[in-house]
């Protein structure tokens, strides 16, 4: 079963790749979200996590932060778990699911 992971992000952004890399690397899919040109898109996110910078992650419903948050579960190992709790996404119009 694959975890519900979505990742907002931006074309040019270095931490947006640090983190699809992170997550790639352990094998788990992801959701991505380009919000770049996404007025839409960008006011939710900003409306649910209360922040204007990508990438923005959420595992499940949990918005867990940015790259920095995303590295730090990961050390601790709690990432693995909080992923481990997750059900398979539902596609979405405008994301792009990576595998």
């Amino acid at each position: 079963m694959s975890a519900t992971i979505i990742v907002y992000t931006t074309p040019h952004c270095g931490y947006c790749r640090m983190a699809k890399q992170l997550l790639t690397s352990r094998g788990w899919t992801f959701r991505e979200v380009d919000v770049a040109d996404d007025p839409a898109a960008r006011a939710t996110l900003v409306a649910t996590t209360g922040r204007k910078t990508v990438p923005q992650i959420f595992i499940g419903h949990q918005p867990i932060g940015g790259f920095e948050e995303l590295k730090a579960l990961d050390d601790s190992g709690a990432l693995a778990r909080l992923v481990a709790q997750t059900r398979d996404p539902q596609p979405d119009s405008g994301s792009t699911r990576h595998e």
